[in-house]
């Protein structure tokens, strides 16, 4: 049998004193980890759902609405507010933008949307 443990008491109870600290350590860690995760499940859990349409909102006075999301949609700014369906199709058939990524207008089945006037060079 290979014995390579120190043959005396004193290097023996610090051995076993090292790695009682050590498996201390070791432990508080896996609680602190397994902590953390129950907490972001919790978050997950408590999370409020995704509106299912929103609002991009401008700057300035009033903030006016500038483009119409589907929910979840990754190329919608900061500036938001939750809308229902309903106004949703009302702010797109009053003529704010549809967002060209997540195409709400063809998720909310309108197939004419009133067209902004482009921008005359000459207003530049």
């Amino acid at each position: 049998m290979l014995d390579d443990l120190p043959p005396d008491l004193g290097r023996l109870f610090a051995l076993r004193t090292w790695h009682a600290m050590w498996l201390q350590r070791i432990d508080d860690k896996i609680a602190a980890l397994q902590q953390r995760e129950a907490e972001r499940e919790r978050g997950r859990q408590v999370r409020p759902a995704e509106p299912e349409w929103f609002v991009e909102l401008g700057i300035g006075d009033g903030r006016p609405p500038t483009e119409v999301h589907v929910g979840g949609c990754y190329a919608a700014g900061k500036r938001r507010r939750p809308v229902g369906r309903d106004e949703a199709r009302r702010l797109l058939a009053s003529g704010v933008r549809a967002c060209s990524h997540c195409q709400p207008d063809t998720a909310l089945d309108i197939l004419d949307l009133p067209t902004r006037p482009a921008l005359s060079a000459a207003a530049h």
